[in-house]
């Protein structure tokens, strides 16, 4: 059993936790002695509306992070409704892997789906790390057609964030925020793109699973 419990710790330290900076996540789920649990799905613990409701620009809003890992696998999923349990809506179609620690501010990220004024909804950020298991954190915002965008002074990476759109070329390490609409794509490399996209996910597939069952025993 000593040898399951080590493996299970060493799992767990090996993925740093993060924050939502904004829009205003549902709780700190980085406080001690509390009940959050980021490991949990889908929103570590944390109830719909705990922290009320940001306005968010019904074209799509800015996401700002607090990252605490050299390097991060990122995810931004978003669940219509009050109360969203699908968070089947995808904000990052791309593979995002962000280097640096720090804040990492994404300016404003584009909707697929077009919601109404004072639609409910809710952001589903999901991470991970070295052992490819998944952190979770959510911020309840309202669509509101008045709401805008962060500024360019209110949206900013701290020095030496840089993100990497698997497929799509590295955007700048420091100064401007990056966005995945404003990054372009790179020449001939798609079929390279695609094969390390595979290779990551299916290594990233094999550590959960790992982590998973040894959460079964």
């Amino acid at each position: 059993m000593l040898p399951v419990i080590f493996l299970l710790s060493s799992l767990r330290l090996s993925t740093a936790h993060f924050s939502i900076e904004y829009p205003t996540w549902r709780a700190d789920t980085l406080a001690e002695n509390t009940t959050y649990d980021q490991w949990r799905y889908p929103c570590a613990g944390a109830a719909p509306g705990a922290a009320g409701r940001t306005d968010w620009p019904m074209q799509g809003g800015s996401v700002a992070l607090g990252l605490h890992h050299e390097w991060t696998y990122l995810f931004i999923n978003l669940g219509l409704g009050t109360n969203a349990s699908a968070f089947n809506v995808s904000l990052t179609p791309e593979f995002v892997n962000v280097t640096g620690r720090g804040t990492y501010c994404i300016p404003a990220l584009p909707l697929p789906v077009q919601p109404r004024d004072g639609d409910n909804a809710t952001i589903q950020v999901v991470t991970s790390g070295k052992s490819g298991s998944a952190l979770y954190n959510c911020a309840d915002v309202t669509f509101r057609s008045s709401a805008q965008p962060l500024s360019g002074d209110q949206c900013k990476n701290s020095t030496g964030i840089s993100a990497d759109y698997i497929g799509q070329a590295s955007t700048p390490s420091a100064g401007s925020p990056s966005s995945p609409t404003s990054t372009p794509k790179p020449p001939g490399n798609a079929t390279a793109a695609k094969q390390l996209d595979v290779v990551t996910m299916a290594g990233m597939f094999g550590l959960s699973m790992v982590y998973v069952l040894v959460v079964g025993l």
